[in-house]
This record gives C-alpha cells, structure tokens and sequence, in this order.
C-alpha cells in the first residue's frame, strides 16, 4: 500500500480523475499524508493445551486501540497487529514463523504466547534481530540470556511458585512429597528447580511420576507408592485427564493434598471434555481442597497506570469485548492482563527510543531484519520498562522475566479462597483439608491480625541503636570510674541504669513478636519474657536513679541543728536499695508468674465481609498475653511503680536548689526521673485502652521505651562524655570550681568547720606545751648556775690543801683499771653527795622544746 502511494504520487494523473485519486490517497496510509505503520506479528494460541488467546487476543487488541488513540506515545506512529493461531503447537508455530518473516510488511517485534511456541519463536528471532515479547510464557528455559538474548515476558518464570511452595511444606511440617508432570520443557525445567529447592529445605520427592498423553499409569503408580502430598505440572486439558483418573483411583479426600497451576480457568474442571469419560459431580468431588499458587495477574488495588484504567474498569472492557463469552469458559481470562500490559510495555519501549534513533539519523521505520542498531535500542527500552499497569507493577529482571507477587488459593467448595495473609484452620493427621460448606451456609475464615513488619523493623532499629549506645555508656563509665568527676556521681550506679536500659530496649523485640514468628506452644514464653525483661529493666535503670535523689533529699534537706550529726556517704546504703526495689520486683514476678502464669488467649472480633464475595465471611483474630486475673496483677505492679514514679517526681523537685559533691549529677538524674515518669503515666493506660489494635498498641509501648531510655542514657553520659573530653581528668578542684563558678557548697562548709575546731584543740595543746618548755628552761638555767658555783669553790679549796692533780678531760676509757687487776671497792676521792644530787637534777630524758610537738599535730589547716 506504502509502495502504491508512493507511485501515485510520482505519476500525473489525469484531471478526469483527480476527484478519484484524492479519495484513493486520503484512505490509504500514506507516510507523507497520515502517521507510518508499524507491525507486530503475534501467535496466539485459540486452542490447545493452553488456549489463551481466546482471552489474551482481545485483551491485546483494547491495548492497541488506546496506544494509536494517543497522542502523546508514538504520534507519528500506528501499531497494526497480525497474528495467527498456533494452537500451542511447536510444529504449528515453525510454519506460522516462516510466513510471518518471510511475507510483507516486516514485523518490529514478535509477540508469542505459550512456553513451547516461545521457546521456539525466541531462539530463531535473534538471527533477524528480533525483540520477542511474550504474554504467556512460564517456562525457566527461558530465563537463559545467552540462548534467548531478545526474550522479554509479561508472564513470570514458573520457578517463581517454588519457594512459595516449600514454604508451605514446611510450615505443615511435611517431609515427603510426589510430583506427576507432563513432559514437556516447561514443567520438567520448573519440577527440576523445585527438587533442588526442597532437598535444600529437608524434604523428599519420594515418587516422581511423568506422561506424555495417557497419566492413567502414573496416577496408579501414585496410589500404589502411597503418596499423600503431590505437586502436578500439567496444562488445562490434561489436567482434566488426570483428575478423572484421580477420580477413579480414589486419590482424593482428607488424606491428600493436590498442588496445581494457578492460571487454568476457574470451572476447568466443569468444561466438556470429550477426551475423558467422568461427569462434571465426579470432577467436581475429585479436585475439591486442593491448593494452587499462581502470580498476581491483576492489580488488587485501584490505581490508574500508564493506560488511564484501573484494573476493574479493564474487566469491564474485557467482558464487552467478549460479547457476553463465560470468562470461566475461556482460555486465558486470567492471563488476559498480562497480554494487555504487554501491548503497553512494547508501545512505551518504541515510544521511549525514537528521540535516541533519531539523534543517530535513523526511524523506526527504516528497521530491517540486518539492523542491529534499532533493536538495540528497543532492547535498551524494554530492559529499563518499569510502569503500571493493569496486571500490577511491570518491571522486568535480569534475564527478561516479569517480577510478581505469588497468590495461594484454595478450592473449597466452589470457592477459591485466598490464603496469602491466611493460616488454614482445618488439619488432618497427613495433610491440610476444609471440606465445602452446604449450599445455604457461609465459609468462615479464621485470620489472624499479625503486627505490621515494617513497624516492627523500624522500631527493632532504633531500639538495637539504643542497646548500642548504651553499651557505649557503659564502657565510657567503667573505664573512666577512676576520674574524680565520675567517682563524684556513683559509676556502680550509673552502670545500673545503663543496664537497665538495655534491658527495657530488648523488651521491645519480644513486644513485638506474635504468632507469626513462633509457634503456638512457644507464645506463653515470649510472654514471660516481655514481663520480665521490662520489669527488671524498670527497676535497675529507674532504681538506680530514686536511690541517688533519695539519699540528697534525705541528708541535705535536714535542719541545721542536726546538720553535724549527718552521717558520710556509704556506698553499700545505696546498693542495698537498689537491691531491695530489684528484690520487691523479682518476688512479685515469681509470685505471678507461679500462682497465675501467663498463657495465649484470642480475641475475637466482629466478621467482616470481603467486597464482592457475599458467601464468604472472614473471622478477625487477635492473641494476646494474659492470665486469669490479668487486671489485678496490673493494678498492683502499675500502683506500686506509679508512687515510685510520684515519689521520685517529689524528691527531684525538692532537691533541685541542691549541691553535692557526693552524688554531682542529681540534677540530670532528676531531668530524668521527670521525662520518665510523665511517658510512663501517659503510655500504661493508653496501652490498655488500645489493647485491640496491635499496631498502635505496640507503637506506643516501644516508643515510649525509646524515648525513655533515650532521655535517660543522653542526659546521665553525654554531659559526663563532653566534660571529660573538653577540660581533661587532670584538671585542678580549684580549677573546676572557678570555671563553675560555684565558691562553696554545704559539703566545703562542713569541712571548714570540722578543721577550724581541730585548729584551736591544737592551738591550746601547743600552747600549753610553749609553757612547760619555758618553765623546764627556767629550771634548767638555775641548775647550771649552782653547778658553776660548787665547781669554783671544790677547785680553791684543793689549791690550798694539796699539790695540783692534773685533771684532763679525756676519754672515760683513760680511766678503766688494767686488766688482771683487782677493782677497788672504795673510790678514794667520792663526789661529795651535794654535788652528786645537784648533778642528778640534770636528766636528759627530762628535756622538752618543741622539738616535743609531733609535727602532724602543729599544722594548721585552713581552707
């Protein structure tokens, strides 16, 4: 058509005709007068193992009709679709390739359904530099870049239920399973991934059955082999010829659980089948209770993407595109938005690569099977898509595969119900079954509220932080108990609360752990645990603190009579009662713990009815930690702490005008006390009253706990940190007392006292000794003036009577008698007794100067 335009327009034409050519041209699509084509060539899959098409082609179709209605994606662009049914066959597929390649216009882009066609259709399209993009393909094969490096899927890779499905193994805590597969690539690529998933995990395949046409051998090998749990991989149409088998072998009922696709239509097994002999009540009774696990086709929440639609509005449009078809009758319903989103994934590539092509000096149109450079640059589009759309967020990984989110259902009872936030309430000795209630009854569904993790995450941050810088507290007050400052303001103390601290934040942990996390049998333990690490927490950190304001409060709010009487701080009063409010708390635990222990109680609430689901009514469920007398052990515990808590509010108040040099950070101390009592005394009855809603409930107990201990552990180290840090442990008491210009405290005052009393005892002991020493000196003197006097008249009297006897003043050894001789008894000239007495007067031990006085006891010690 391009072709013949483009010659009309080269041609004359005659004026007879000119009427009749203008018409021709203005119909036809022209380049120079209207926007240019661009085709995609499509297999569709109207009938098969999988007949998606019969769904995903109108779907597909919606799609293009609003891409070319807008104006701003492609505007000088128009995308035409030509696609052909493959009937899910790879033989098929080959020849409807050959045609679409080698046949007017050249296709930009192919767009296969079904994994075995894709497979086919993506490995060839590489030699024409061809973008695939699938609609409804699962098969991991395709994952392979190096094999299909132009492949891109709307569909997710059929591995993605595998984890889903271990997972579910193991919370039934089922160790053995069976598989039964078609043998196609497909679905042995996707049994191969789940068998390395499982072993990881613990658990057997202990029978592996495959077919290729006929599974009536392999489900009798399933009944013989005794399989409870088995996990079948096949399309829709054999899945109908398994189960009639099924149907037949008796492998249905409370003692098996079947593990199926979750993308066959709703009533498959209802569809008229000539292929099997059963009747639609023996299908029905065959497939009830079993499970599947499919992706997220359809985006649960109303949000208008990159269409303008939302995903019910897209339904909508399907049905009347339909024209009034059983969306349960028809092949690929389900997929339907998958092929819709694909449409608009292409579109917006395209759309995204004409301002790089055309920077280049190339078009869109100018592609050809030889130009690398073009495909590249769509390839670059698709690998960077990322919008939304009606099946959900669209985005594709590294390998090409859509990411999604994995739905479980179960069939019960006609109904398919949802168990992706769900815990199944009915179980068996081998396997999980709820059978289908009457008629005329509603299904019950019992779902538990579980704390929401991403409070729980945000509020285990900060409390690890918590827990961090109390450590950091901690090591700073133990190292650094040694420093004058800290030993001034209790270190052991101090270390109490920061302990105490860390105990309230490891509360939060278990706070907010809840039946998700751990086993029914476990929950009553993580309860103990939350009562004790709080109460103990409460009692070391806050303990701690009322003992330092209790002890100011009771030594220096004295009157000044009794001030002299006051007692020195020992440190063992102070633990002792940290230890006593710790004691009090540790038996009151043990009593309750012992005569009323805590156990799992379920709140149950009002059912709620799903939208759009009248016959289904979901039971909300709530556990809670509690005991038979739960309120009157909270009123004791909360009335004991709250007179701690308004005692210590008291003490803080009138001891803020005091100092100290024995406890000097009372007053941070007693900041703390403040911010504690008051989130205290907001956050206990608030918690109680919002008991029913977990969320809230738990924000409010663990922020409180937060900021709490926050408060506490920044006020108590961070100023004893900066003090240490900005004027050094070796600075001077007057030094620190000039720069914090306090002169003198009551403590300085009593020291002065005590010494100046101590100054005048001395005083008069000195004062005393001066006056023994005068008197001793006096004595001393007259002595020696007799003695001088009898010497003079001795020597005179001698002058007279006798010769002179040379008297020397020698060694006393000169006088000792030789050896051998005898010692006289008589000293022939004896000291006249006067003069012996006068002599003994004089004693050296009887000497006093002030040399007397110990020197410890003449200092005077003055402020």
């Amino acid at each position: 058509m391009a072709r013949l335009c483009q010659t009309l327009l080269r041609r004359s034409v005659p004026r007879y005709s000119l009427t009749l050519t203008l018409t021709f041209l203005l119909s036809c699509s022209c380049p120079a007068l209207g926007k240019k084509k661009l085709y995609i060539g499509a297999l569709f899959p109207m009938s098969g193992g999988w007949p998606g098409g019969q769904a995903c082609l109108p779907a597909a179709q919606m799609a293009l009709d609003l891409v070319n209605k807008r104006v701003d994606i492609l505007p000088d662009y128009e995308l035409e679709l030509i696609h052909y049914d493959s009937m899910c066959d790879p033989g098929e597929a080959t020849k409807l390739l050959y045609d679409l390649l080698y046949t007017e216009p050249i296709k930009i882009v192919l767009m296969p359904g079904c994994s075995s066609v894709s497979t086919l259709v993506a490995e060839a399209a590489r030699m024409w530099n061809l973008i695939v993009l699938s609609y409804g393909s699962s098969s991991p094969a395709l994952s392979n870049r190096q094999r299909f490096p132009t492949f891109f899927r709307t569909h997710p890779s059929a591995t993605l239920h595998n984890p889903t499905r271990v997972q579910l193994f193991q919370k039934w805590k089922w160790t053995k399973i069976a598989t039964i597969q078609q043998t196609t690539e497909v679905f042995t690529s996707t049994l191969d991934d789940l068998e390395e998933r499982v072993k990881e995990a613990g658990i057997e395949i202990s029978v592996r059955q495959s077919f290729l046409t006929d599974p009536a051998v392999a489900v009798k090998n399933l009944k013989r082999q005794d399989a409870r749990i088995i996990v079948g991989l096949f399309y829709e149409t054999e899945a109908r010829k398994v189960f009639c088998e099924v149907y037949k072998e008796k492998l249905y009922g409370k003692k098996y659980v079947w593990f199926l696709i979750g993308w066959y239509a709703d009533n498959w097994f209802k569809i008229n089948d000539p292929s099997i002999n059963c009747t639609v009540e023996q299908m029905t009774e065959a497939v009830e209770g079993h499970v599947t696990t499919e992706i997220v086709m359809l985006n649960p929440e109303t949000v208008r993407g990159a269409s303008n639609l939302t995903s019910q509005e897209f339904l909508a449009q399907l049905m009347s595109k339909l024209g009034g078809k059983n969306p349960e009758e028809t092949g690929g319903f389900q997929e339907a938005p998958l092929a819709y989103d694909a449409v608009w994934a292409l579109a917006l590539a395209l759309n995204k690569t004409v301002g790089p092509l055309k920077a280049k000096g190339h078009q869109l149109e100018d592609f050809n099977y030889n130009n690398r450079d073009i495909t590249s640059e769509i390839y670059r589009a698709m690998n960077t898509s990322s919008f939304e759309g009606v099946s959900g967020h669209v985005v594709f990984d590294a390998q090409g595969s859509r990411m999604a989110w994995t739905l479980i259902e179960q069939l019960q009872g006609a109904y398919r119900l949802h168990y992706a936030n769900l815990i199944p309430v009915c179980y068996t000795e081998f396997a999980l079954y709820c059978s289908g209630p009457p008629a005329d009854q509603t299904v019950v569904i019992e779902e538990f509220r579980y704390l929401s993790q991403k409070l729980f995450v945000s509020v285990s941050v900060f409390a690890g932080l918590g827990i961090l810088l109390g450590i950091v507290c901690l090591t700073f007050n133990i190292y650094n108990s040694n420093v004058r400052y800290i030993q001034n303001s209790q270190p052991y103390l101090n270390n109490m609360t920061a302990v105490g601290c860390m105990l309230a934040l490891a509360a939060i942990f278990p706070l907010g752990i809840d039946g998700l996390h751990v086993q029914r049998r476990q929950f009553p333990v993580i309860c103990q645990f939350r009562l004790w690490l709080l109460g103990l927490g409460f009692s070391l950190a806050y303990g701690s603190m009322f003992t330092k304001i209790w002890w100011v409060h009771t030594v220096f709010t004295k009157k000044d009579e009794k001030k002299d009487k006051r007692k020195h701080l020992e440190p063992w009063k102070l633990y002792a009662t940290v230890g006593v409010l710790l004691g009090i708390d540790i038996l009151s635990l043990m009593i309750w713990q012992i005569v009323d222990p805590l156990h799992i109680t379920v709140e149950k609430f009002t059912r709620e009815a799903p939208k759009g689901d009248l016959d289904v009514l979901i039971q909300p469920l709530l556990e809670h930690c509690s005991s038979e007398k739960m309120n009157t052990w909270l009123g004791v515990v909360y009335g004991y702490k709250g007179l701690l808590l308004l005692l210590g509010i008291f003490l803080a108040y009138e001891t803020k005008s005091i100092s100290t040099e024995k406890i000097n950070d009372h007053r941070a101390v007693g900041m703390a006390i403040y911010n504690v009592a008051v989130l205290c005394m907001i956050t206990a009855p608030v918690t109680l009253i919002l008991s029913s809603q977990q969320d809230a409930s738990f924000a409010f107990a663990s922020l409180a706990i937060v900021f709490s201990v926050y408060i506490t552990l920044v006020v108590l180290f961070v100023p004893k940190m900066r003090r240490l840090i900005t004027r050094g442990e070796w600075q001077s008491d007057a030094q620190e007392t000039m720069k914090t210009g306090s002169s003198t405290n009551n403590n300085d005052e009593e020291k002065s006292r005590q010494l100046e009393r101590e100054n005048k005892e001395l005083q008069k002991i000195i004062q005393e000794k001066e006056e023994r020493v005068s008197e001793l000196r006096n004595q001393l003197s007259e002595r020696q003036a007799l003695r001088s006097r009898r010497r003079a008249s001795t020597v005179t009297n001698q002058n007279h009577s006798s010769p002179p006897l040379a008297i020397t003043q020698s060694d006393p050894r000169s006088l000792a008698h030789p050896p051998g001789y005898p010692v006289p008894t008589s000293d022939p000239h004896p000291i006249p007794p006067t003069f012996t007495n006068s002599s003994s007067l004089y004693q050296p031990d009887s000497k006093i100067s002030r040399n007397n006085c110990h020197t410890s006891r003449l200092q005077l010690l003055y402020k």
